[in-house]
């Protein structure tokens, strides 16, 4: 029988808003830099290219330290900062604010390390000073590394790494300090000589706005000292022949991701040589302000609520958010009705029980503009008034007011 029911038109036809936490949108002149044909792997211009994508990388993490490329993800990267600063049966220490927390500690595992995990839930950040006791309280000096993670991509909660440094300093522990940036760099501010990271990792899809398939791995001398003991690392690992090689090929142990050399580069041209690095981070804290200033306004009893309550611990970069019954159903209409994809809630409940349909995130990092802000935002009180979610008042009036300095 057929279903003479009306229903609504899609307005999801034109241009589409890609709003989750990685990969970000891709600005068009990245995806012309990568539209050529394959380069001479070899000698040449892509050689050179190569070159000059180490000092502006340093640039973008803060640091005169060594810079690597791995083709890989952010996986690739927790194995790789790992097997170069670590033997098995080594103890690291966890402080936990997500779920990314649990994926650098199963790495960790698989390769034989001791794990042990200080959690703060997925609402606040870390606790540095709970963080120095348990450094004091390692009196035998077994923890080898901190792993923080800066951003957690899942939660949203940003976490202090110059506090956690400081502690670890006041302590007096010779713990290794490494960052997982995946989601912060190029976002959120990070400081990584000046706050004491000894090693830091991060991705191309996210703040830089590459199209995914590369990560890297930036380290200092006390972590370079760690390799001289580390026996987890192989071959391709390696970090040490990836820093300044002698034959191009090292790079990359084999061949290099070519079209993703030329996308990162145009992309590094954007934030370190147009922008400026200082101003990409201004720009994502203000974008970042408007969103938060309409998700306030937007609560409402019975509706959505910011998971991360205190401001100073949300990120310039992603923002998870708590919508009791809806998340999924405001999910799907946004992307099939007026064609913005927000991100699936992660890690905030089990997968399989009805409480995971109760999240969702926005992604708001990379190639973001007031004017892409400000659609997404739309688009999702259009979804609330579309569904009858609970919420309160007008978020745009309160987002173009944050934007405007008012």
């Amino acid at each position: 029988m057929r279903d003479d029911t009306p229903t609504a038109p899609s307005l999801a036809h034109g241009p589409r808003t890609l709003a989750i936490p990685g990969p970000s949108i891709i600005p068009e002149r990245v995806l012309r830099a990568m539209h050529r044909p394959s380069p001479n792997i070899y000698t040449g211009p892509l050689v050179d290219l190569t070159h000059s994508l180490i000092p502006d990388l340093k640039a973008v993490a803060r640091t005169e330290h060594a810079a690597t490329i791995y083709i890989g993800n952010g996986h690739a990267v927790w194995e790789a900062c790992l097997a170069n600063t670590h033997a098995r049966g080594d103890l690291v220490l966890i402080p936990r604010t997500g779920t990314f927390a649990d994926g650098w500690g199963e790495i960790a595992e698989d390769l034989g390390l001791r794990v042990e995990y200080l959690d703060f839930g997925n609402r606040t950040a870390m606790d540095a000073a709970a963080i120095g006791q348990r450094l004091r309280d390692d009196t035998n000096h077994e923890i080898r590394s901190v792993l923080a993670v800066h951003v957690d991509t899942s939660s949203s909660v940003r976490s202090d790494i110059a506090a956690i440094r400081a502690e670890m300093d006041a302590a007096g522990h010779p713990a290794l300090l490494q960052a997982d940036c995946m989601a912060s760099l190029g976002c959120d501010r990070f400081e990584m000589d000046e706050w004491g990271a000894d090693v830091m990792i991060a991705g191309c899809q996210k703040g830089l706005m590459t199209p995914a398939g590369m990560a890297f791995v930036f380290y200092n001398d006390r972590a370079d000292r760690a390799r001289e003991r580390a026996d987890c690392v192989t071959g391709y690992w390696d970090w040490r022949p990836r820093t300044n090689p002698d034959y191009y090929f090292r790079y990359f142990y084999g061949t290099g991701p070519t079209h993703h050399l030329y996308g990162l580069r145009e992309a590094l041209d954007m934030i370190v040589h147009e922008e400026g690095i200082e101003n990409v981070w201004a720009r994502h804290a203000v974008l970042a302000g408007a969103l938060h200033a309409a998700f306030d306004t937007w609560e409402a009893p019975g509706g959505l609520e910011l998971n991360v309550r205190n401001p100073a611990d949300r990120s310039n970069a992603v923002t998870a958010v708590r919508l009791p019954d809806h998340g999924t159903r405001l999910r799907d209409w946004a992307e099939h009705q007026v064609g913005v994809t927000l991100g699936i809630g992660l890690g905030m409940a089990p997968r399989d029980s009805p409480e995971a349909d109760g999240f969702f995130r926005v992604g708001h990092m990379g190639h973001l503009s007031a004017h892409s802000m400000m659609g997404t935002l739309g688009a999702i009180q259009a979804a609330l008034v579309a569904l009858d979610v609970p919420h309160g008042g007008d978020g745009l009036a309160a987002a173009a007011r944050a934007i405007a300095g008012r």
